[in-house]
């Protein structure tokens, strides 16, 4: 918090606390929010997912007649969202006519500054490096003049990012066949928690597919989904 006091001349703590709480200075609030969101992330994290989404779950939307549509909620600097749109490509190079509709791939996330990142899908070396083999960078990447590397036009016109906050109202946001919520609901208390997850249900098609982060659970919510478990791992299924 120093550094927000300095910037926006707060001479102690508990005035710019007050500030922040009053939201009386939009850009002060926004600066607060960057600077305790935690934007840990990386490619292909954790790996279960993935596999679960190509092994279990893409086919079992292959033969969607509608447009896909997933959401990557959290989605921090896009890693996410962009590893489910390989994911997705990786699929259909061997399922000639999936999805033939149409992905719409949807991260959000509360910080703007990520949001940006995300949307320009530019990333530097350390950045590439975490998650990512020579392959999946040979196939889906340009590399830059400053040895950073773009995500190709191919997979990011699946993808788009925007703003927002898990405590709003999702109905903007319109109905999804998966939802990755992965690594954030740790972050909110048992019963903000149980609210988010009946409004991923909400959001979602029926018999919709949710995925939680490793160390995560339903709580209050296990009414509206049910679990499925796979030898690799497990993921929710809208009931």
């Amino acid at each position: 918090m120093v550094p927000l006091m300095h910037r926006f001349a707060t001479s102690d703590i508990e005035s710019l606390i007050k500030n922040v709480i009053s939201q009386r200075d939009l850009v002060l609030t926004q600066a607060a929010l960057e600077a305790m969101t935690t934007n840990e992330t990386l490619w292909f994290r954790d790996n279960y997912p993935f596999e679960i989404l190509r092994s279990t779950i893409l086919p079992q939307l292959a033969q969607k007649q509608d447009r896909l549509r997933v959401w990557s909620a959290a989605s921090s600097t896009g890693q996410e969202a962009y590893s489910i749109a390989m994911t997705i490509a990786e699929f259909s190079k061997v399922n000639r006519g999936a999805f033939n509709r149409g992905i719409e791939i949807i991260g959000t996330d509360l910080s703007t500054a990520v949001i940006k990142t995300a949307s320009e899908g530019t990333y530097e070396t350390l950045s590439l490096n975490r998650g990512l083999n020579d392959d999946i960078k040979r196939r889906y990447f340009t590399l830059n003049s400053d040895q950073s590397m773009t995500i190709n036009a191919d997979i990011r016109k699946w993808v788009s990012f925007r703003h927002f906050n898990l405590t709003s109202s999702f109905a903007p946001l319109g109905k999804f066949d998966i939802v990755f919520c992965r690594n954030v609901l740790i972050y909110f208390d048992a019963e903000r928690k149980t609210v988010v997850l009946q409004d991923i249900s909400a959001c979602l098609q029926s018999e919709g597919t949710l995925l939680l982060g490793a160390s995560e659970s339903l709580g209050g919510a296990s009414n509206k989904f049910k679990m499925v478990t796979q030898p690799t791992g497990l993921y929710y299924r809208k009931i």
